[in-house]
């Protein structure tokens, strides 16, 4: 239930709605309750009780004697509109239950329409607040989490809270209002009828909850399988070339066969108990009620305590209370599953973000000075991956960063973007530890080009246009003239309004990268951040690219991780790494002549 308390928290900007629905089920709950008792003097006309009408208006004694009040009150006035007349006082007696039943309905379908909007806000606000931290969170909490069970659970997880746990919160006022309404007037026409009704509920609800133990359990297994489904379609989708190219379709298949099989197996169990909900409900229902026939029956013929019209008006109410309690044993049964939904929604939600600005964090707004790494170690897992790293980087110049794989290149972006936090030491911007700065002001005094260049299924300008969002159709071209990708994009049919497909998938690599650079440069920050920019791309894509590069880096901080070596020559300062640690720093020529790592590593590639 702690779930449900934190998802009823969505529920407070809909406070109007909800008193809206709370009001509405009073009445609803009222007429319907009110309804069944109208039923009475019916019963009485049709059957004819010696029961004499009243000739003068009945007087109101108390709460005690208000069955027979509310008898007198409605026969006295029948009677005055009839004059005896039997066929005129059923006509009365029908139309006032037609009125009844129509108020109730009204009523309920007002309850209705303000929950509408009360749940589909809920639903909205829990999803979108479930995206904003999937978006806020860091990329480490990604590195250990499947991207189709995230997926799962912004989808497939609000989903069944919105069909079974939020169908809760019509429960919570209408179904508790219509019992209590109802169990009033059954206590007015028979005290001991409803003391006696009221032995069997318990028994009732023990024998339900036995049946709903488990179903938490199974319905956390079911989502979490949703959620392997859904990965091995993202991975299937996204390695489609690699799967075919190597023949591993069966594979694959397989793979996806067994997380069905599992699902299949896992959603019979679920439904298959959940199905068990309604008929046992239903099957106590009819038990009582048989019972209560039994005793009923008893305190009209033997015990003439309770007249045959008041009794088949009271089954009556018994019946209509078995409804919402019907209703309330599904809600508890669809709490159980919305429950595990909640939870895995709850644990994104609550998920918590080492990277949060401080509360008291500086907006950096220019850069004019230097970045500086100071004594700066990390480690993802239990190994470190830079070791007591130094590095000072003047503002105007392009500093590089060479070495083998795993020498902790990309690490440093990472790092000096706070996409991670370092373990110790510092990285400061003119002086400031980036983890004093606002992470917004900080990116925005950075450009990043990495080496796979990220598109979205959009036009041309939009993609451009993510880090400049007030940019003019004439700077998004001149962006791109920089980037040397004017040539290609003014050929394409609708120009820079073209749609590039879903990861741009409808462009060449090298058009790809050169359309990350051109965003890279309509956003002009001072620090450029190039990840392996080029090292994907054949030779004449690299040159083009090479160029664009050299184009945006002008006049500007540069940081450049280079796996191919002939794009970092003209550099102010090489870094060579080696497992995380500085083993030779200096430009290229220098480099050279030490005949040392870097001198290795050149040999290794062929320069133009």
């Amino acid at each position: 239930m702690s779930h449900l308390t934190n998802i009823l928290k969505y529920a407070k900007p809909y406070k109007a709605y909800a008193v809206g629905h709370v009001i509405s089920n009073i009445f609803y709950a009222f007429f319907g309750a009110l309804s069944f008792i109208a039923l009475i003097p019916m019963l009485d006309i049709l059957f004819k009780t010696d029961f004499p009408a009243p000739t003068k208006e009945p007087v109101y004694q108390g709460i005690g004697n208000l069955k027979d009040f509310y008898k007198d009150y409605l026969a006295y006035h029948v009677n005055t509109y009839a004059q005896d007349d039997p066929q005129k006082a059923l006509l009365l007696v029908v139309g006032l239950i037609i009125v009844l039943f129509l108020l109730k309905n009204i009523f309920s379908y007002l309850a209705y329409y303000f929950m509408v909007f009360l749940r589909n806000g809920v639903v909205r606000d829990i999803r979108n607040a479930v995206y904003k931290k999937t978006v806020e969170l860091p990329l480490s909490y990604f590195s250990e989490q499947r991207k189709g069970d995230i997926m799962a659970r912004v989808t497939t997880d609000v989903a069944t809270l919105q069909y079974s746990m939020l169908p809760v919160l019509e429960l919570i006022a209408r179904e508790p209002l219509a019992i209590i309404f109802t169990i009033i007037m059954m206590l007015l026409i028979s005290v001991k009828l409803t003391l006696f009704v009221f032995i069997f509920i318990p028994l009732s609800g023990w024998v339900i909850s036995i049946v709903g133990k488990s179903l938490k359990r199974k319905s956390d297994r079911v989502q979490t399988e949703q959620g392997v489904i859904l990965s091995t379609l993202e991975e299937t989708l996204t390695g489609l070339r690699i799967i075919k190219g190597f023949n591993a379709q069966n594979k694959f298949n397989k793979r996806f066969q067994d997380s069905s099989e599992r699902f299949y197996h896992f959603s019979n169990k679920l439904l298959n108990r959940q199905n068990l909900a309604s008929p046992t409900s239903e099957f106590l229902g009819i038990v009582v009620i048989s019972i209560l026939l039994w005793y009923g029956g008893q305190l009209v013929l033997v015990d003439k305590s309770l007249d045959g019209s008041s009794f088949i008006a009271y089954m009556g109410l018994a019946y209509n209370i078995m409804v919402p309690a019907k209703a309330i044993s599904r809600g508890i049964y669809n709490v159980k599953q919305g429950n595990a939904a909640a939870e895995r929604i709850q644990e994104i939600i609550d998920a918590e973000n080492p990277l949060k600005d401080k509360e008291d964090a500086v907006v950096k707004t220019s850069f004019n000075q230097n970045v500086t790494f100071e004594n700066v170690w990390f480690k993802y897992e239990d190994d470190f991956v830079l070791k007591d790293f130094n590095l000072t980087i003047p503002k105007g110049k392009t500093v590089a960063l060479v070495g083998q794989s795993g020498s902790g290149k990309s690490t440093l972006a990472n790092l000096i973007t706070r996409f991670y936090d370092v373990t110790k030491g510092a990285i400061t911007i003119d002086g400031i530890n980036i983890k004093d700065l606002t992470t917004d002001s900080l990116r925005n005094q950075m450009g990043i080009v990495t080496q796979d260049a990220i598109l979205f299924n959009d036009s041309i300008k939009n993609n451009l246009k993510l880090g400049k969002d007030n940019a003019t159709n004439n700077e998004v071209i001149e962006a791109l003239k920089v980037a040397n990708a004017w040539e290609f994009v003014s050929k394409l049919p609708e120009g820079i309004e073209t749609n590039i497909g879903d990861a741009g998938n409808k462009l060449s690599g090298g058009q790809k990268q050169r359309l990350s650079i051109a965003r890279a440069v309509l956003k002009s920050p001072p620090i450029m951040v190039l990840d392996e920019a080029t090292s994907a791309l054949d030779t004449e894509s690299e040159r083009l690219v090479q160029v664009a590069l050299e184009n945006m880096m002008r006049n500007r901080t540069s940081i450049v991780i280079a796996h191919r070596l002939s794009t970092i020559q003209n550099a102010d300062e090489i870094i060579v790494l080696s497992k995380g640690e500085i083993v030779e720093k200096g430009k290229h020529n220098e480099l050279i002549a030490k005949k040392g790592v870097y001198q290795k590593l050149v040999e290794m590639q062929s320069f133009d």
